[in-house]
């Protein structure tokens, strides 16, 4: 049976940083799918007008599209060339309820993430994505910096 980790994928360094610290966890754990997650953040908090409402199912779509296009499919593309078995998934919310609803989902074993070098006044308050993944995971997370 072939062991699974979630990856978070951001499109920046960091998320290509978390892809090369999992590729070398697969590689020990030999049977393993690399399950590649990028999170378009959305809250439900947000105010937004009747018409914002009605284009809103459209702009999802959109961003879906985008982040497969241009971040999802040539990560997944790339892991694939290198002989690992892997897939693709975008979904909207919170970056850590996301993430870890996925793994759950999926079974996995293990979810890795980078460290994002945001301080700042809101993340002091509410704290990072990271930090609450970490906080809140059902399976181990690793962070890479």
């Amino acid at each position: 049976m072939s062991e699974k980790i979630v990856v978070g994928l951001d499109g920046s360094g960091s998320g290509a940083r978390a892809v090369d610290y999992a590729k070398k966890l697969g590689a020990l754990i030999g049977s393993c799918e690399l399950i590649l997650v990028y999170v378009v953040e959305w809250s439900p908090f947000s105010f937004q007008t009747p018409e914002e409402n009605a284009e809103r199912h459209k702009r999802r779509q959109e961003e879906i599209k985008q982040a497969m296009d241009r971040v999802v499919t040539p990560a997944v593309d790339g892991l694939k060339k290198e002989g690992f078995e892997t897939r693709g998934v975008v979904r909207h919310g919170d970056v850590a309820d996301t993430l870890e609803r996925v793994a759950v989902e999926e079974k996995a074993v293990q979810i890795v993430v980078a460290r994002a070098s945001d301080t700042g006044f809101a993340s002091r308050i509410f704290g990072s994505s990271t930090a609450n993944l970490v906080m809140n995971a059902s399976v181990p997370v690793t962070v890479v910096s």
